[in-house]
């Protein structure tokens, strides 16, 4: 995983509440564990049947392509743990996601899959989606947790310490206890006369 600081995006939105992650990530792309899902991200919403794209929704329409920033409704990310779902987003390039809300478990996998959950109050959110619309540049600043929207506007955000401290280090979980190995060997070896 990338370490995230500080960076701009590309913003789109998605101005619809209560987006399950079945919506995100439609269950039949649920068969495997490649993290290749780019294709998969809101697959039902973005292409027709034949699989041509859908020209009026937000992520085809000219100007969207590259986005990394997603803005979406409230409780953004509700239904089944489907971790699925922040791979797809992930392996699209969103980079962070901005609500009122954002499910607690969707949340969770995608601060472990390297995506920063933002939340908002709704008069922030309003003008956040009203920038996603015209595709308007965001920035991120993890470190300070501020969201900085394209009319100046700062937003403070929070963050879990230690999904921060994994984020602004690159790390997942298991990256993290990696870099404790020196330690964990050094109290395994102290540990070893008393074992006996």
């Amino acid at each position: 995983m990338d370490p995230i600081t500080v960076f701009k995006g590309k913003s789109v939105g998605i101005p619809i509440a209560n987006i399950d992650t079945d919506q995100i990530t439609p269950a039949r792309f649920l068969k495997g564990t490649e993290k290749k899902l780019a294709k998969a991200f809101f697959a039902d919403w973005r292409f027709n049947p034949d699989g041509s794209p859908k020209a009026d929704f937000p992520l085809n329409k000219p100007g969207a392509q590259g986005a990394s920033i997603l803005v979406a409704g409230d409780n953004y990310g509700c239904g089944s743990s489907r971790e699925h779902a922040p791979w797809a987003m992930a392996d699209y390039g969103i980079r962070a996601v901005v609500s009122t809300s954002i499910a607690d478990i969707h949340r969770s996998n995608c601060l472990k899959n390297g995506i920063v959950p933002i939340f908002v109050d709704a008069a922030v959110h309003a003008e956040a989606l009203a920038a996603a619309e015209k595709n308007l540049e965001f920035t991120v600043d993890l470190p300070n947790q501020t969201l900085v929207l394209p009319s100046g506007k700062k937003a403070t955000f929070p963050i879990d310490a230690f999904a921060k401290k994994c984020l602004v280090q690159g790390l997942d979980e298991l990256g993290y206890l990696r870099s404790h190995l020196p330690m964990v060997e050094a109290y395994e070896k102290r540990r070893e006369p008393a074992r006996a």
